[in-house]
């Protein structure tokens, strides 16, 4: 992991002006008032071997927290997010993207309001979904947190 061109990325996002439509962006998924970009991604753990995968979910959630402790000192120190309760109440209500995506890829966030820049900033590891690749991520939105 590099960690200064992952925090330069996330930099760049928070200046980085959003695209009109939804669709591919060059390092990740964009849309109105957001960036998802993939930090990080295994290969080959789609379905694959359960240990394997504990093992890189694991270091990439070493990822996650190492980022947090460079952005922290910037952003504010802040509690891990559970996206559990999130999850929960997509049942019950509409709940705006790109959280309504995240909470059903990944289980905690790193999330802080990116003060000047009217943006919010998370970093999580997606792993809900095991037929799927294991990802550091990092999201940019305009969006406030439901």
């Amino acid at each position: 992991m590099d960690i200064a061109q992952h925090i330069a990325l996330i930099d760049e996002l928070c200046l980085r002006p959003f695209p009109a439509e939804h669709g591919p962006s060059g390092d990740g998924t964009g849309g109105p008032g957001r960036f998802v970009v993939t930090l990080e991604s295994s290969h080959g753990l789609r379905g694959g071997d359960r240990a394997e995968r504990a093992a890189t979910v694991g270091q990439y959630e070493k990822y996650r927290d190492a980022l947090y402790e460079h952005l922290a000192p910037r952003w504010g120190e802040t509690d891990p997010w559970n996206l559990q309760t999130v999850l929960l109440r997509t049942a019950e209500e509409e709940i705006p993207e790109p959280w309504a995506a995240l909470c059903a890829r990944a289980r905690v966030a790193y999330l802080w309001d990116a003060e000047g820049t009217g943006r919010w900033i998370t970093v999580a590891v997606a792993d809900r979904d095991e037929a799927d690749e294991v990802q550091l991520l990092a999201v940019v939105t305009e969006q406030a947190p439901p």
